[in-house]
């Protein structure tokens, strides 16, 4: 049986969460012409506008799910339609109900764990610094002139603990004086807001600033492009303004003031994917590029969509809990385009491409035709 919400409650829904601008909507179409879905299927987010405007949204609809939230559409819009927030207004209309397609279930496991353990990987809080062990690394203190802020698939996830590690590094080489939270870190909330859950967003930002507050951070650290949109832009919102730097912005940073020596070479082709919560979102696309021009040996090329045309990994917007068939998958395409440049390792600075592109070489059976790195890892291997 179908369940279409009624127009009011649709309408007044989307108002609520800033997503009015639906109705600016004149069908031009660009939103579909750069959507990244419209590469492996048919998709059409002008089709959604226009449902929403009148109120005919299928809350059911594996549609509404899909979108995300690159930021390619809103970047093309000429109207200004806000088709993110918008998107994320009819999520959380569904979540309401508690109606969710069979792809979008595995969002329902990552609710609860962030409920019970601040992660959204079921692992135990209790092991949230478990990967800083024999690294000298020590918990915060007001005194430090850093936070450093891993996040949660830096501090669980078995191959994205070599990035935090890596990190965690580079930072002692640089005799930079930073500590970590550990348990006290709760996850910062963006995916998870992304998908309708606005209570567990608010909660868990709420937790993240009473803890960063009694611990007197000022300014922090993060390694993912999503904890560093949701700190700098939406945690304000609560009335709190910390200032916050990207690890890419802070390597390149360090360099510049000679904190960082960069001794060996890397005698390597790479490629750089820009992540969307880190480019076009934040507009941060030059800081890692200079980072990697700084290494002796290495060779950037650019992919043929780079920049603000970066192509998605497809991770954002909650996707990264979500199920995508094979045949489907953005990160697939994008590994090809590296490989096409003649690229020996593809690096990026985002935990959830670097996920995604990990399971691409297997996808595409190219673990020996190409690496995974994060920019961390290959200053690391340099220093």
């Amino acid at each position: 049986m179908e369940i279409v919400t009624p127009l009011k409650e649709i309408v007044d829904e989307i108002k609520a969460s800033g997503g009015d601008a639906f109705k600016r909507c004149f069908q031009c179409g660009l939103c579909d012409t750069v959507c990244p879905w419209n590469r492996v299927r048919s998709f059409s987010m002008r089709k959604i506008v226009r449902e929403a405007t009148f109120g005919l949204t299928e809350i059911e609809s594996e549609d509404i799910w899909r979108c995300t939230t690159c930021g390619r559409c809103p970047q093309k819009c000429p109207r200004d339609v806000k088709q993110i927030e918008s998107g994320v207004a009819l999520r959380k209309i569904a979540t309401a109900y508690q109606v969710f397609p069979p792809s979008v279930k595995p969002v329902r496991t990552a609710s609860a764990s962030l409920v019970g353990e601040g992660n959204p990987l079921s692992e135990e809080r209790k092991n949230r610094a478990n990967w800083a062990q024999g690294l000298s690394v020590q918990p915060f203190t007001e005194e430090m002139e850093i936070l450093y802020f891993p996040g949660c698939y830096l501090s669980y996830d078995p191959r994205l603990k070599k990035v935090a590690r890596a990190t965690a590094e580079i930072l002692n080489k640089a005799e930079v004086n930073f500590g970590i939270l550990g348990e006290k870190e709760s996850c910062c909330g963006e995916s998870i807001r992304k998908t309708g859950e606005e209570e567990l967003f608010r909660r868990l930002a709420k937790e993240n600033i009473k803890t960063f507050i009694e611990n007197g951070v000022k300014k922090i650290l993060v390694s993912s492009p999503h904890c560093y949109h949701t700190f700098k832009n939406e945690y304000p919102e609560f009335m709190v303004h910390f200032e916050v730097i990207h690890l890419s912005q802070y390597l390149f940073q360090l360099i510049q003031e000679g904190r960082l020596q960069l001794n060996k070479s890397y005698e390597k082709k790479i490629t750089y994917h820009d992540p969307c919560y880190l480019g076009r979102h934040n507009g941060i696309y030059d800081e890692p590029r200079e980072v990697l021009k700084k290494v002796s040996g290495l060779e950037l090329n650019e992919m043929i969509d780079s920049r603000v045309d970066s192509l998605c990994c497809g991770g954002g917007g909650g996707r990264i809990w979500m199920e995508t068939p094979k045949g489907e998958r953005f990160c697939d395409l994008r590994l090809e385009q590296a490989m096409s440049v003649g690229a020996e390792v593809l690096v990026t600075a985002c935990p959830y491409c670097i996920s995604n592109f990990e399971d691409s070489r297997l996808t595409l059976d190219a673990a020996e035709k190409i690496e995974v790195k994060d920019i961390t890892e290959i200053i690391q291997a340099v220093i």
